[in-house]
């Protein structure tokens, strides 16, 4: 009867991990986060220009970009009394030019809550290409 013990062949163990059941969890989950995921989204009117926030604490003044109605750009430097009318690409190169003497520039966007909001990011997309790193938006304090 010990004889037919040892014949018997022994089962190798196997040293594979069995990944089916966590694929199958995997797919579960996906499906829960498709069917989940276009149910977050939610819409909402916004009012953007009014804010609570106080002012920054500079010893520098900033350079004031603003951006009328029709679109147009004009630009008011620290020491200048008014705005000069400016095109994007004069924009660009006067603060490009005002970067490279001041890496710590900083310039304030300024807009009325009727503009269009595509133009004021056009305006902020000609601040960043002239790599100014501090920009900030301004509103009015309540």
């Amino acid at each position: 009867m010990t004889a037919a013990i040892g014949r018997r062949k022994r089962r190798k163990l196997k040293s594979e991990i069995n990944v089916v059941p966590y694929i199958d969890v995997m797919l579960v989950l996906l499906i829960i986060f498709m069917v989940t995921a276009p149910l977050l989204t939610l819409s909402f009117d916004v009012d953007l220009p009014s804010s609570q926030a106080k002012a920054l604490e500079s010893k520098q003044d900033p350079v004031v970009v603003s951006v009328r109605l029709d679109g147009q750009l004009s630009l008011k430097l620290p020491d200048a009394k008014q705005p000069e009318p400016v095109d994007a690409t004069q924009l660009q190169a006067q603060l490009g030019a005002l970067i490279s003497q001041d890496k710590n520039l900083r310039v304030i966007v300024a807009a009325d809550k009727a503009v269009a909001y595509e133009k004021v990011v056009d305006a902020m997309n000609v601040i960043k290409r002239a790599n100014v790193e501090k920009v900030g938006l301004a509103t009015d304090a309540n």
